[in-house]
């Protein structure tokens, strides 16, 4: 998507050689048209997919997930907590994940009764790494007995390796704007 690639360079800053702050649109502060344009860029990619639901993880992805949702058919949203709330007291799907920018390991939860067996999930994320909170996804995906239709990313890191980890398992990435390098401060797209 080049006008993501365009905005990446504009609005965002690379740190060192594994991180792109993008806080400017979208994950502190929301550009919420490019948004919208995501979305519907997400739409175009997984034509012909039926999606019953759109999956992510709380915080930033939600606000990607929520935008694409009009662009197919208001799927509703469904976002793990990287916690288990006091209030989740029925039956929940769990998974680990491994945060290489905090340096922590999450345990994403569901509610058991968000996913159910036979629907077709749509995982949607911010930034795709190393795979780690997508292959989190999966499981809890797996666990529910539905089906995931494919993985989106607004950007993807690929000289981490997370999309190439996804695809050798089965499943279909599609990532709309691919970071090959970070080098000196400058970013270079795939």
């Amino acid at each position: 998507m080049k006008e993501l690639e365009e905005k990446i360079l504009s609005e965002g800053v690379a740190i060192g050689t594994e991180v792109v702050k993008v806080d400017m649109f979208l994950n502190h502060m929301l550009d919420v048209g490019f948004l919208q344009r995501v979305g519907e860029e997400f739409r175009k990619r997984f034509a012909g997919e039926k999606v019953d639901k759109i999956l992510t993880v709380e915080a930033s992805g939600i606000a990607v997930a929520c935008m694409a949702s009009p662009c197919f058919d208001y799927a509703p949203v469904v976002f793990a907590k990287k916690a288990k709330p006091n209030t989740m007291t029925e039956g929940f799907h769990s998974a680990e994940a491994i945060s290489f920018t905090k340096g922590t390991v999450s345990c994403f939860v569901v509610s058991e009764k968000l996913l159910k067996p036979g629907e077709r999930i749509l995982i949607l994320d911010d930034f795709l790494a190393h795979g780690q909170a997508s292959l989190a996804l999966t499981e809890l995906i797996a666990k529910a007995g539905a089906t995931v239709v494919g993985i989106g990313a607004v950007i993807e890191k690929q000289f981490q390796g997370g999309a190439q980890r996804l695809k050798e398992r089965g499943y279909r990435v599609e990532s709309l704007a691919v970071i090959k390098k970070i080098e000196d401060g400058n970013i270079t797209f795939a």
